[in-house]
């Protein structure tokens, strides 16, 4: 699809500015001239006859000018000074009379029409031609100065637009849109039997999954016009201006029928309504002006609404409610047959050699969301570029999927041979107790060279296949190894250091999910004692028991871990000698790979 470009328009600020030019002008320049009377320069012998005379009425001696007025003073006259030390005196026996300002300010009236009024007329002149010549320019939108138009991105058919073939991996998803690609085709179908479609569709997912890409993929494949637009943008300071904005992009909608309508990030103006006080009446207006516009259409007009989000358990029901969004589409991590194909379509983008397994890199990727998945991709094509090659090898792949999950090597950070010998134990033991222990993940590459995440050292397990399910002989499993480093410490060494720390918290919150959410626990049984939010984003935990109960839960979970722990040394001690000689070799090495690890293992 191909955005269309809106001319740029100049803020509202700059035409005020203009109008406040104006009004200073005037009131510099224009009213202290129309605020002083005609004055008539006159020569001193003319002064001085209509002194003798008796015509002065008001005189004004100052340094460098003498004013004065008629005796029927109307008439304003001024002169230049003489030197004449009678001048007071002679003036004074002839009936002048001695004032200290002629020049009279204008009329209170006149001041106020010349300094406000006159002003305002010409800004308001200004504003209408304004206003009427933007209104000709947006096709007769009455929003002034564009304030509650809608800046929707608008695309239209385009050659290169998005289809179905550029989005990998979401084919339950592109499933579920393939029957509104096939309304938006042939609606009279759907209209024979009595059909309608959703009006809305939400996308749901976790950040980095396609969401935006699969709703222009809907109208590359469709051919029809597209308009995006992100939540955040129909709040604005003023109230009631989101609504004007929701008002008005339905209305573009509805005129370009057949459309879809795109709107990211829904939850920055649908989440629920809680009635507390101090709440955004902006953000509530722009969300019932929402509801009222998805209601105030039928299915069959040919608007499609899609909305993605990832945090779905805060919007409102009413927004969710069957007649507006009826339909949700989880956008989820790939799978690993998903992972293969996004990396080979972002790997359209880069030369890469021909003998590049896409299966292991998409095993080592585990977890990876399609945006991660083709950050991998471009770290890989920048690596091969740093090494002067034209062309990425699967060691470039490899390599950047390390570069996602823990960053660049640290070419600055220098271990003692103590700290290097302590970290190589430490990850040996790592990979020793997940080789020894049954339904454990292999080994894939144990490394000493620091990364710029922090971590000193890692072990990489890869698993086989897809895994959606976990018994709890398997989490032990997980827990133990994760105490499988600081274990080797103690067997070693004699003593602990502040390595293992990501490795504590990891098998802390295994432990702890056993207790209170998997009902894996001997004292609880199936009774939930914690409930997640935002698990697209994290999934941030919380209890939900009495402080007794946090008691115990918290007892049981150090009792898990303690038992792991044991049994990880147990495992170390019976192989204490594969210990040394792996963590010798790994020493020597920095890096080795899973199949020299059991080679030496099984020897």
């Amino acid at each position: 699809m191909q955005e269309v470009k809106q001319p740029n328009k100049k803020p509202f600020i700059f035409y005020y500015m203009i109008a406040l030019l104006v009004i200073f002008l005037i009131n510099s320049l224009l009213v202290p001239k129309l605020a002083q009377r005609a004055v008539k320069e006159v020569d001193y012998g003319t002064f001085m006859e209509m002194t003798y005379n008796g015509e002065i009425g008001y005189v004004q001696i100052e340094d460098n000018q003498i004013v004065f007025t008629g005796k029927d003073e109307k008439n304003i006259y001024k002169t230049g000074p003489v030197y004449d030390p009678e001048l007071t005196e002679r003036l004074y026996e002839n009936g002048a009379k001695f004032s200290g300002e002629i020049v009279e300010e204008m009329s209170p009236l006149l001041s106020i029409f010349l300094s406000w009024l006159l002003p305002m007329f010409i800004f308001i002149v200004l504003g209408q031609l304004m206003y009427r010549q933007m209104a000709k320019k947006a096709g007769g939108n009455s929003m002034m100065f564009g304030m509650g138009k809608s800046n929707a991105k608008v695309y239209v058919k385009s050659s290169d637009g998005i289809k179905f073939t550029d989005v990998a991996g979401e084919d339950e998803a592109k499933e579920n849109l393939t029957e509104i690609v096939d309304y938006l085709h042939n609606p009279d179908k759907y209209r024979e039997i009595g059909a309608s479609m959703p009006k809305g569709i939400l996308l749901v997912g976790p950040p980095g999954t396609g969401k935006t890409m699969l709703a222009k993929a809907v109208a590359g494949e469709a051919n029809v016009p597209f308009f995006s637009m992100s939540g955040s943008e129909f709040v604005e300071m003023f109230v009631g201006m989101g609504a004007s904005k929701v008002r008005d992009l339905f209305s573009q909608a509805k005129e370009k029928a057949p459309c879809i309508v795109f709107i990211d990030e829904i939850d920055a103006i649908g989440k629920k309504r809680d009635g507390q006080l101090g709440g955004n009446d902006e953000r509530e207006q722009t969300l019932n002006q929402l509801l009222t516009e998805m209601d105030g259409f039928e299915g069959n007009n040919g608007v499609i609404i899609l909305a993605a989000t990832n945090r779905p358990e805060s919007l409102d029901p009413a927004l969710l409610r069957p007649g507006r969004f009826d339909r949700r589409v989880p956008v989820e991590l790939p799978d690993l047959k998903g992972r293969e194909e996004i990396l080979k379509v972002h790997a359209k983008k880069i030369k890469l050699y021909e003998d590049v397994d896409f299966g292991k890199i998409a095993k080592m990727a585990s977890g990876a969301s399609g945006a991660e998945l083709a950050n991998i991709v471009n770290e890989a094509a920048l690596r091969a570029v740093r090494d002067g090659r034209n062309a990425a090898t699967q060691a470039d792949l490899e390599e950047s999927i390390e570069v996602v999950i823990a960053g660049y090597q640290k070419k600055n950070a220098i271990l003692t041979d103590k700290e290097k010998l302590i970290v190589a134990y430490h990850e040996i033991g790592h990979a020793l107790v997940a080789a020894k222990q049954t339904d454990s993940a292999p080994v894939q590459k144990i490394t000493i060279v620091p990364r710029t995440s922090g971590a000193l050292g890692y072990t990489m397990q890869v698993d086989e296949g897809n895994h959606y399910l976990m018994t709890k002989e398997e989490i032990e499993n997980k827990i133990a190894t994760f105490t499988g480093g600081r274990a080797a410490e103690e067997v070693v060494f004699g003593s602990v250091t502040t390595g293992a720390s990501n490795d504590i918290e990891q098998a802390t919150k295994l432990a702890r999910a056993m207790v209170t959410r998997y009902g894996m626990s001997k004292d609880f049984d199936m009774v939930a004692m914690e409930t997640v939010s935002n698990q697209y984003l994290g999934g941030d935990t919380s209890l939900c028991c009495s402080a007794e109960t946090q008691t115990a839960i918290d007892r049981e979970v150090v009792e898990l871990v303690k038992k792991q722990h044991e049994k990880a040394g147990q495992i170390l001690l019976e192989n204490r000698a594969k210990l040394d000689e792996l963590s010798q070799y790994l020493y020597e090495k920095e890096t080795i790979t899973g199949e020299e690890f059991m080679n030496i293992l099984n020897a």
